[in-house]
């Protein structure tokens, strides 16, 4: 049987990957809000608004999560989705 042993690193977090996760956060919340939106729109032109701008916010969320796994592969399974937030 293998043993590892994992030592602990002296060094601080990247303020850009910091600053990233802050983003994502950040555009999570944006995405809840458009299907929000989305949900309470009556007006076709409205719907296919929302419909534009939940595309546009899926876009940036994908970008920035591909951005952090790029940036520290280590932590691309601590990026989670929090809430309900429904990805489709």
């Amino acid at each position: 049987m293998k043993t590892v042993l994992f030592s602990k690193k002296n060094t601080q977090p990247d303020p850009e990957l910091l600053a990233l996760k802050e983003e994502l956060l950040s555009a999570q919340g944006d995405l809840a809000q458009a299907y929000h939106q989305f949900d309470q729109a009556l007006d076709p032109e409205l719907v296919e608004s929302c419909v534009y701008q939940i595309s546009a916010v899926k876009a940036r969320c994908n970008y920035l999560i591909r951005a952090i796994k790029e940036r520290s592969p280590d932590t691309a399974a601590a990026v989670q989705v929090e809430g309900n937030t429904t990805w489709t």
